[in-house]
């Protein structure tokens, strides 16, 4: 149960950083969408569009989480975790095509550089410096952006855009001091890398994740090794772990038990192999066992109690 209350209070955390940062980033990216209008400044227009895309993603992630949250039912056994998965590998499918855009805008800039009110250009582009750190801080503090997916898509999306408001503000300053009008679209340029790296990042660890991949944390020679070093069990085969959605790793495998354990010894030794995969990031085990003369068949031994008790440790 500590598991699952643990998981319960990130998500809560987590859930309130989104909806900080939403609000602010959404507020702010039609600011700076109109300044990029008044002012003609393509870097600005980048760092609106990403800002759009951190927008939608941080409301896709909210909708995420707020699915998430809706329980598992006969249709949807595990509820709806994955969905979070599905909003992450969205974001990071958005980032690439809006990178894509600005590298072709900004490269008809290039054969023809327009005029920009930089005066205006760098006072957004300071204000949205300020912005972006403000909600970077909130999502570094309250999010766990190191476990979550989603969470760390949308701090991801904060960091480009973060790094695009410098950029914006670099710009400006040569366009003011220096007349380098071409410094605004190559300052979209370089946010417009950010962003497809970032992109293709998220989008990358979302497939792994739907394509039922090992979790990155966990290590499954280790895993085998801890389970087979249990004096009960002989051997183990048909091993799968993989992730239900970002934290929540899953196990199962068939076990080679020695002879003759009583239901009571199996369970003792189920709980014995939940504890130890506990501390190796695996929160929901099923483990079939059965007997190296008579696997499968046999496995009914204390297969009732076993599930039985699967159950009272997933609920």
């Amino acid at each position: 149960m500590g598991h699952d209350h643990g998981h319960d209070h990130s998500h809560g955390a987590n859930k309130k950083a989104l909806t900080i940062s939403f609000i602010i980033i959404t507020l702010y990216m039609i600011v700076e969408a109109i300044g990029g209008f008044l002012t003609n400044s393509l870097a600005l227009l980048a760092d609106a569009g990403h800002m759009l895309s951190d927008s939608v993603s941080l409301g896709v992630g909210l909708i995420a989480f707020i699915l998430g949250e809706k329980v598992a039912n006969y249709s949807k056994t595990y509820g709806y975790k994955r969905f979070e998965i599905l909003a992450a590998l969205f974001n990071g499918v958005t980032l690439i095509l809006i990178a894509l855009y600005i590298f072709y805008e900004a490269f008809q800039r290039f054969t023809d550089i327009p005029e920009v009110a930089s005066v205006g250009m760098l006072t957004i582009g300071i204000i949205g410096l300020v912005v972006n750190l403000v909600v970077a801080w909130i999502l570094m503090r309250k999010g766990d952006t190191k476990e979550n997916i989603n969470l760390r898509a949308a701090f991801l999306h904060v960091l480009g855009d973060l790094l695009g408001s410098v950029g914006a503000v670099i710009a400006a300053l040569l366009i003011m001091f220096l007349g380098w009008g071409w410094a605004d679209p190559l300052a979209s340029v370089i946010v417009a890398v950010l962003v497809l790296i970032s992109g293709w990042r998220v989008a990358k660890d979302s497939v792994h994740v739907l394509m039922e991949g090992t979790p990155k944390n966990v290590n499954v020679q280790d895993i085998t090794d801890t389970i087979e070093a249990i004096p009960e069990i002989l051997g183990i085969h048909d091993l799968h772990v993989w992730s239900i959605t970002s934290g929540q790793n899953a196990l199962s495998c068939h076990a080679v038990v020695t002879e003759n354990l009583t239901v009571q010894e199996c369970q003792e030794l189920l709980r014995n192999v939940e504890s130890q995969l506990k501390d190796k990031d695996i929160g929901h085990v099923t483990v079939q066992m059965e007997t190296s003369e008579h696997p499968h068949e046999d496995s009914l031994l204390c297969k009732s109690e076993h599930e039985k008790h699967t159950d009272q440790h997933d609920h």
